[in-house]
């Protein structure tokens, strides 16, 4: 059973949000680990010299979300690019990529499923994912839309849209 944290800083709703998805579920030592390495970037996370008001959790050990007060300090350029550097080298330590962003989760049965998108299409083919399918949206830009459209059924969800072009366009062909 993944490991689940919280956020520790009560950031406004309209924070930037970051959502990187892991191609692989991680141990909960693992785990443990990679929130102290989040919590020490953050801590540390700069832009244009001032302190980022930020947070940073790892998620379902599967996703690291990062969270940044852009009232407080605007986060742009070199702060982005630092916080990407971050997150590669934790895919390089920990052996994973978070950068592919056909790789797609659901929940079954309590627990977070990782899949690439031809896995998750067949899946969608058998029944075994369906409308009522909670699956995660890491497209989203605020703590907001984070809180309230991160985790969605399948027939909320922007692959339902992806799914309907791709059966037109195959269709077509």
């Amino acid at each position: 059973m993944a490991m689940v944290h919280q956020f520790e800083n009560d950031l406004p709703a309209n924070s930037r949000v970051w959502i990187y998805q892991s191609s692989r579920m991680f141990s909960d030592g693992e785990a443990m680990t990679i929130n102290q390495k989040i919590k020490d970037f953050v801590s540390k996370w700069t832009s244009h010299k001032a302190g980022v008001v930020g947070d940073g959790v790892l998620l379902f050990n599967y996703f690291v979300v990062l969270m940044a007060d852009e009232s407080q300090v605007g986060v742009s350029g070199c702060s982005v690019d630092s916080s990407v550097h971050f997150i590669k080298a934790l895919g390089s330590e920990y052996n994973t990529n978070f950068f592919d962003r056909w790789n797609l989760a659901y929940m079954k049965d309590g627990e977070v499923i990782g899949c690439q998108r031809e896995e998750f299409e067949k899946l969608l083919n058998t029944g075994e994912i369906n409308d009522e399918t909670i699956v995660f949206n890491n497209l989203l830009n605020t703590k907001r839309d984070f809180e309230n459209k991160w985790q969605v059924p399948y027939r909320e969800s922007w692959l339902k849209n992806l799914r309907v072009a791709h059966i037109s366009f195959s269709s077509i062909l």
